[in-house]
């Protein structure tokens, strides 16, 4: 696992550490890819003292683009991204709502609502792949959205472009492997798929 980058103002990766958000051992990913690490950030959630900390240092160092005066609704995806999204919207004093699947599909429930030309950003926990995202990103062009960009804890995708300003706490670098070339399978180690889709 390597660092590439993190907030000037937190030490994110020692927050991650400390709160038992970085597990070591033999996992899926929802990739299909296998790796000795996984990014759970439920155990970073579940501190909101800590949250806040990195909350508001991601704000104060990304202002231009996170803030008040700017953005007028936080959008998070379920499952993973509604505390952090909660957060978000704690910090800047602005409404936070949440997109879930239904049959397998993303969409808007519970009377929530996102009106023409309203001004989004949306935030996710860890961004792999990028496809809760994206579905998201979809969601919010079709209600008529203007979408000030895109924000998560964790960024371990390999450069994804979703169209939009795109920030993160940390960046960090996961060594994966394609199941037939897995060394901790060769090992024996057991694995497990703790990721929120199946």
């Amino acid at each position: 696992m390597k660092v590439l980058q993190q907030l000037k103002s937190a030490d994110v990766y020692k927050v991650l550490l400390e709160t038992g958000a970085i597990l070591e051992g033999h996992f899926k990913l929802t990739s299909g890819f296998h790796s000795q690490f996984y990014l759970q950030c439920a155990k970073l959630l579940q501190y909101p003292d800590k949250t806040s900390y990195l909350v508001n240092a991601a704000v104060n160092e990304y202002n231009s683009t996170i803030n008040k005066e700017l953005v007028e609704t936080v959008v998070s995806p379920a499952m993973g991204g509604i505390l952090f999204g909660y957060m978000l919207g704690l910090a800047i004093n602005r409404r936070m709502i949440f997109t879930e699947r239904k049959e397998k599909v993303m969409e808007l429930r519970r009377g929530f609502e996102i009106s023409p030309g309203e001004k989004v950003i949306i935030a996710e926990d860890v961004i792999t792949t990028g496809g809760s995202v994206f579905e998201v990103i979809e969601i919010c062009k079709n209600a008529g959205a203007d979408i000030m960009g895109v924000i998560c804890i964790v960024d371990r995708s390999d450069k994804v472009e979703f169209g939009y300003p795109f920030f993160s706490l940390i960046k960090i670098q996961v060594d994966k492997y394609p199941p037939e070339e897995c060394p901790l399978c060769r090992d024996g180690i057991d694995m497990y798929y703790p990721g929120s889709r199946k």
